[in-house]
């Protein structure tokens, strides 16, 4: 099956800190993974080596590939694999209009700008998305005005309007409220089901959603589990990850996490695993 990514023997600093050491990591196109990990863990550097923004030590038995490629520029990639990620919401903090932002994934920049061109195909593309989407009265909207959910659906967009392969997506429903949460993951969802490979990237075990296979526990540089996500996602394993005694409940293909300290008494109608 071709590889989305493919990572082998890397060492990589940030700073004077070494990160990951003879790092390895596959995945495969169609298998919709979780990569789960408290702070520190090394997600943000795995994204930005993703991203293209970060580069490991060079070395002849070591490489990053990324859909059997080590070489890609940017506007290549793009098509292949959309990311969403918390840096690119940050760096949106501008009066940049919701179309805008869908229709800038088109040359990988932050807003338009004058040199930059759009055909009345791209436009009609940006405004189906925000349609699919639901952001659709909001296209005039400056992007600092928006709700943190809104500015996630935008950046979404933004990613789907090249069509890429897969979406790499970080920490995706940080800072939304219930409601906004579970709309965001409904439409993650979706995509998956139409053949869309998600790979998520976070330390909040409730945005993963029943669709995820593959579940990758990440700690101080290291993949310390891989597997399915029924046999990697336990109480016992998260209490190793995060170093804290917790209990893992799942209801309706969702988990939560609750302190260990709680009684299994205490806790009627779900699932403990």
């Amino acid at each position: 099956m071709r590889k989305i990514i493919e990572i082998k023997n890397i060492t990589v600093y940030r700073g004077p800190r070494r990160v990951f050491e003879n790092f390895s990591l596959e995945i495969a196109l169609g298998c919709d993974t979780a990569i789960l990990g408290p702070n520190g863990a090394g997600k943000t550097t795995l994204l930005r080596l993703l991203s293209r923004e970060l580069y490991p030590v060079a070395s002849d038995d070591s490489y990053v590939e990324l859909f059997g490629q080590r070489q890609w520029n940017v506007w290549d990639l793009r098509s292949h694999l959309g990311i969403v990620s918390d840096d690119l919401q940050n760096e949106y903090a501008g009066n940049a209009t919701g179309l805008h932002v869908i229709l800038s994934g088109l040359y990988s920049s932050i807003d338009v700008w004058d040199y930059q061109r759009f055909s009345p195909e791209d436009t009609e593309r940006a405004e189906r998305i925000m349609e699919t989407l639901g952001v659709a009265s909001l296209q005039d909207r400056s992007f600092a005005a928006m709700s943190t959910g809104q500015r996630r659906r935008f950046l979404l967009g933004r990613a789907l309007i090249n069509d890429p392969d897969a979406l790499l997506l970080d920490e995706p429903t940080s800072g939304l409220d219930l409601k906004a949460r579970f709309q965001y993951l409904d439409i993650v969802r979706g995509l998956m089901r139409i053949g869309k490979t998600v790979i998520l990237v976070t330390h909040n075990i409730h945005e993963i959603p029943p669709e995820i296979t593959r579940v990758i526990l990440l700690k101080e540089g290291k993949v310390v589990a891989d597997g399915e996500n029924a046999e990697i996602l336990t109480s016992g394993s998260l209490s190793y990850l995060f170093d804290t005694p917790l209990q893992l409940v799942r209801v309706n293909g969702f988990y939560q996490v609750l302190s260990g300290t709680l009684g299994r008494g205490d806790l009627p109608d779900i699932r403990i695993v």
